[in-house]
């Protein structure tokens, strides 16, 4: 044994909290493992056979001055904003308004993707075109929201995590098939309640084993763990959690082999809570945010699409082109659902009559959003209605 133990090197036991949190290593005269080399030869490299295809969707989805329409909130959100211009919640109903979001004449122009509800992405329009279909003539990649919702986590200081992964791979597959070509899984993470370690290890493992799962079976994965605005907190805890929940997640990914070059993450901006008195303005948001981006997420990462998360409107489209005033190693845009939406649903009402003008505020949106991606917005002309705030405590699609 003595002789044998000299030919044996000794190494550090790395705690990974430390590396997350972003100290320095520090070896301990203590803490060590004694371990045989290791026999490289032995290791493997992930090689998918969806690959290619995974690369080609990512680089339609991160094209200039286009960026993400996501329009799939569940039936019961829906149910929500159809109940908000006096709809009733019926598949009639949200047939006719997701015609008008997809069949916007030269929508293509500022939206590379559109994320669908199951319920959408095998529905046809009012004129019996599939939903799909009609993204696709448009130059829009169809994807799918596939996590199933959030329930309670238990040990947790009253936190979430999301479901899902059982039948993921079999549901993604049929999700393939039917024309989608990315996904989304949208975890979150609450900043009043914590967030404990617990938390954000569930939330940055769950998105993991969904990323491998997607990409093993064709689709682009969005990695979005939103940091919910709700609470009282400045701009500078925003930013310290977030550099936690990005470093576990990367960890994670990592460990997972998923493929960073075939990815789209859907952060939130770095923002102080929705109820500080202090606000931040644009320049402050994108300082803060660029800051994380660049601190947490590889270069290979090809597409930032940032959530609106509550925010106006126009803050969204203001905070989005200060992003944008000088190059960044990843294309910077968006992935709005309410930010879009909203004027659209109150100018269409429910009636038929106004839809080309509801479009119109569609595609008004849009347009403002593609030339904050290619940092050239102005402002100019917004309506006041597109500059109130859309924050709705404990948000849940």
């Amino acid at each position: 044994m003595a002789a044998s133990a000299s030919m044996i090197k000794s190494f550090p036991v790395l705690v990974k909290s430390e590396w997350v949190k972003g100290q320095s290593l520090r070896q301990s005269s203590t803490s060590v493992i004694r371990s045989p080399p290791i026999a490289f030869s032995a290791l493997t490299i992930r090689a998918g056979s969806y690959d290619d295809e995974l690369l080609k969707t990512v680089k339609t989805i991160a094209s200039p001055g286009r960026g993400i329409l996501a329009m799939d909130e569940s039936n019961a959100t829906c149910g929500k904003r159809l109940a908000s211009i006096g709809l009733e919640n019926t598949e009639t109903n949200r047939q006719a308004y997701r015609t008008l979001l997809v069949s916007a004449p030269g929508l293509g122009n500022y939206i590379s993707g559109a994320i669908l509800f199951e319920e959408t992405l095998y529905q046809s329009t009012v004129d019996g075109k599939k939903m799909v279909d009609v993204l696709v003539e448009q130059n829009i990649v169809p994807g799918i929201k596939v996590d199933k919702g959030l329930v309670p986590l238990a040990g947790s200081n009253d936190e979430s995590w999301c479901q899902g992964l059982d039948g993921l791979a079999s549901r993604s597959a049929a999700y393939y098939e039917q024309g989608a070509r990315f996904a989304k899984w949208r975890t979150v993470v609450s900043i009043p309640n914590g967030p404990t370690a617990l938390a954000v290890k569930e939330a940055a493992w769950g998105l993991a084993r969904y990323a491998a799962i997607s990409q093993d079976n064709g689709l682009v994965p969005i990695v979005e763990p939103e940091i919910l605005l709700d609470g009282e907190h400045g701009i500078d805890r925003t930013f310290e959690v977030a550099q936690k929940v990005w470093a576990e997640v990367f960890f994670y990914l990592a460990e997972n082999n998923v493929m960073f070059e075939g990815i789209l993450l859907k952060p939130s901006m770095v923002t102080p809570g929705a109820e500080c008195k202090e606000r931040a303005t644009p320049e402050q948001v994108a300082d803060y945010t660029l800051k994380l981006l660049s601190r947490r997420i590889p270069p290979s990462v090809p597409g930032i699409m940032f959530l609106s998360g509550g925010q106006s409107e126009v803050e969204a489209t203001q905070n989005l082109n200060a992003m944008n005033q000088a190059p960044n190693p990843w294309h910077v845009s968006f992935s709005y659902a309410r930010a879009l939406q909203n004027t659209c649903l109150k100018t269409w009402g429910g009636r038929p009559e106004n839809v080309k003008a509801a479009q119109e505020a569609l595609l008004l949106r849009a347009k403002a959003n593609s030339i904050a991606q290619l940092g050239k917005y102005t402002g100019e002309g917004e309506s006041e209605e597109s500059k109130k705030g859309m924050f709705v405590k404990g948000y849940v699609y």
